[in-house]
């Protein structure tokens, strides 16, 4: 019986599995790649840390072409919030969310996914925007010092996570520890409402919300460990109750000096993403004036949301056009999540302030009457 080898072709006997290894058709007779990608024009992506995102046309400027990303594997040890707490990280590379990918709709996406010697782990990639059995995870696995790369077709429009997908335990293991990310497929005449007007955007972030479960010890407090505490960690998951919900990394990522920042009159995209569990996008003060909420271009967006619904596993879109300046505050609407776990962010915006939209009436002062 055909099996998948680790190349990716099916392993048959005779003439067919020669022709198979030579041209990449698979026993059907259909050709996994075709002549003419070859010729296409090559274009490789700079891959950005989140919440930014590598630059892109909203609309395709031409015919599809090869999109060249590279991705590697990097295991650290690194602090997730202000108290010093430390978690045995897996990264791709290094961020936590991975960087966000951009192409548009017919492109290809080349992937070099690299792990080196002197991690630990292996490690894959699942890519739930791509089509083919395991979204590519049993053509991507690589042990440490080897490297793999993979080719895909977006024939999808919309927002999507991909994630380290090794089997077993190890699966939520590694999203867990931070091994997701994001893919974002633009229709080729880029975004529009539901009316079929063009949407544009002036500035994007990639937010990824990321469930931590760090183990305790015997009084109660976060432990920490010289190697990575796997055993530990999934008694801690299957409880099924983080110890920290946070945007991009850690808690505080997004607030501060890291916020993200806009101006009245901008609209923003913001690409929201949750590996593992569900979400609930809400930015105080504003709306979510287009919303992709299950992440799919192809669908119309909503209109003038004021929370909107992440599943567990997807990534979804939402656009806002800022009308007051001030600061914002983006979180998971869970308040328990984003006050006590850390799922929130700032948006610092600037402009004038308008008293149409908003205005103090009266200051605080003693209730009148007594």
């Amino acid at each position: 019986m055909p099996t998948i080898s680790r190349r990716g072709f099916l392993a048959t006997s005779g003439p067919l599995a020669a022709a198979s290894a030579m041209t990449g058709a698979v026993a059907s007779g259909t050709t996994v790649f075709r002549p003419d990608v070859q010729a296409l024009p090559r274009v490789r992506q700079q891959l950005v840390d989140p919440p930014f995102v590598p630059d892109h046309a909203q609309v395709a400027e031409r015919g599809p072409k090869v999109v060249e990303v590279e991705l590697v594997v990097r295991e650290d040890r690194r602090v997730i919030d202000n108290d010093g707490t430390e978690i045995h990280a897996l990264t791709f590379n290094g961020s936590i969310p991975g960087p966000l990918i951009v192409c548009h709709e017919g492109d290809y996406v080349e992937l070099t996914l690299k792990n080196p010697a002197g991690n630990r782990l292996l490690h894959n990639i699942d890519f739930h925007a791509s089509t083919g059995a395991l979204g590519g995870g049993a053509l991507t696995a690589v042990r440490p010092g080897e490297q793999v790369v993979l080719r895909w077709k977006a024939i999808k429009p919309g927002t999507f996570i991909y994630h380290c997908a090794p089997g077993g335990s190890m699966i939520p293991y590694h999203v867990v520890s931070g091994m997701n990310g994001a893919v974002m497929v633009l229709p080729r005449n880029g975004l529009e409402d539901r009316d079929g007007s063009p949407i544009r955007y002036d500035r994007a972030y990639y937010v990824g919300e990321q469930d931590y479960y760090v183990p305790r010890d015997a009084d109660g407090n976060f432990a920490t460990f010289d190697a990575p505490p796997v055993a530990e960690t999934l008694d801690a998951m299957r409880t099924l109750t983080p110890s920290h919900v946070v945007f991009n990394g850690r808690a505080g990522a997004l607030t501060g000096d890291n916020a993200m920042t806009s101006r009245v009159g901008e609209s923003v995209l913001f690409i929201h993403s949750q590996a593992n569990r569900d979400s609930r996008p809400h930015l105080i003060g504003g709306h979510g004036d287009f919303v992709w909420e299950q992440g799919s271009f192809s669908d119309p967006p909503a209109h003038g949301l004021e929370t909107w619904f992440i599943r567990g596993g997807s990534a979804g879109a939402a656009i806002y056009t800022f009308r007051q300046p001030g600061l914002y505050v983006y979180l998971n609407h869970n308040l328990i999540e984003a006050v006590e776990l850390g799922a929130l962010a700032h948006v610092t915006v600037e402009g004038e302030w308008d008293d149409d939209l908003m205005t103090q009436v009266t200051a605080p002062g003693p209730i009148a009457g007594g």
